[in-house]
């Protein structure tokens, strides 16, 4: 007896399409709502009632259920049982303190503070200008200092980002050969840190804003590198600090316009000095097509926020060119950002 396949799934209509876009801020404020109450983590045992879960994050459990119920349409999480729930792959790397978790990723991503920038999309658009000096009346990065809480968010987000990169960058790329490695910027440490741990031969100098730094013991001692790393505050756009011959910058360049751009690189030029040294970039590169890629999302939130851009391999280029260096190669790695080499000219 012959056996029917199964029939194929029908393919979203436009107008499925439309409605997807129009409200999928939805299912990412429930994200929110559910990392928050670290639902991830209340699962990482086995399966609860939705009722336990209610009860333990002093919830609605009728309201709790609707928004983990959309959740689980998507993937998130399972329900193996009516109003039962479970961890599925993507909520899995939403715990907390797992390899890769991306907990702290998602909780700066759909934050609130985000919902109230991105409402003011149009503000750019029209303008050019980041959306969020509208709503906060300042450049972001002077309004951190300001809101300790939103700050704390942004920096667990980045410190997250880092370690969620910084194998594949060690993996796909050769730093030896480097005396002395300054991290422009490296918030708390992570990616120095675990570079220097990798090669013992090598110094290291953290740079950023000194409130930023001053969050950099935990990260330093915990890699056990605390001897082989100087922490130097300074302002970028101003001058950074001598005495590197290879200067790393993660998810930097890509915050700034243009001439903001070439004032650090060109900084960093005049910091080498005579030497031959090199900038490092860990960078997302747009691909030159018209494919989905998470560059052109994360494009927007640099209009938005700091007023800066994403670009690609022919823009970083030609930017290089311009103070004072040569793109010598871009190296993927397994993560969403490549290393972007260049050397000074």
């Amino acid at each position: 007896m012959s056996v029917s396949a199964p029939a194929p799934m029908p393919q979203p209509t436009p107008t499925d399409r439309a409605m997807q876009i129009a409200f999928g801020y939805v299912p990412s404020i429930c994200l929110h709502v559910a990392v928050e109450l670290k639902i991830p983590d209340l699962l990482a045992a086995g399966p609860r009632p939705v009722s336990e879960l209610a009860k333990q994050t002093s919830t609605n459990e009728d309201a709790l259920y609707r928004i983990l119920r959309l959740l689980v349409s998507l993937g998130v999480f399972a329900e193996p049982a009516p109003r039962t729930l479970a961890l599925a792959p993507p909520s899995e790397v939403l715990r907390s303190g797992v390899p890769n978790s991306v907990r702290d990723l998602v909780l700066w991503g759909n934050d609130p503070f985000h919902f109230r920038v991105h409402a003011e999309l149009m503000h750019s658009v029209r303008t050019g200008q980041p959306a969020v000096e509208k709503v906060v009346g300042m450049p972001i990065f002077d309004y951190f200092p300001t809101d300790p809480k939103e700050s704390a968010v942004f920096n667990r987000a980045m410190t997250s980002f880092s370690s969620m990169v910084v194998s594949a960058v060690l993996e796909a790329y050769d730093f030896s050969g480097i005396h002395t490695l300054v991290d422009v910027a490296g918030g708390h440490g992570s990616v120095i840190c675990s570079v220097l741990a990798k090669y013992p031969q090598m110094r290291g100098i953290l740079t950023d804003l000194q409130h930023v730094l001053d969050g950099a013991t935990e990260c330093i001692c915990s890699h056990g590198v605390q001897s082989r790393v100087e922490r130097i505050a300074c302002d970028f756009f101003r001058s950074v600090p001598p005495g590197g011959d290879a200067y790393l910058m993660k998810s930097i360049i890509h915050d700034w316009p243009d001439e903001r751009a070439l004032a650090i690189l060109r900084n960093v030029h005049t910091a080498l000095g005579a030497k031959k040294g090199k900038v490092i970039l860990l960078e997302g590169v747009l691909p030159a097509g018209p494919e989905p890629h998470f560059t052109k999302v994360l494009d927007i939130e640099m209009l938005t926020f700091p007023g800066g851009r994403e670009r690609s391999e022919a823009e970083y280029r030609a930017l290089f060119e311009r103070a004072g260096f040569r793109l010598t190669r871009v190296v993927p790695t397994k993560s969403p950002v490549c290393v972007i080499e260049a050397e000074k000219v």
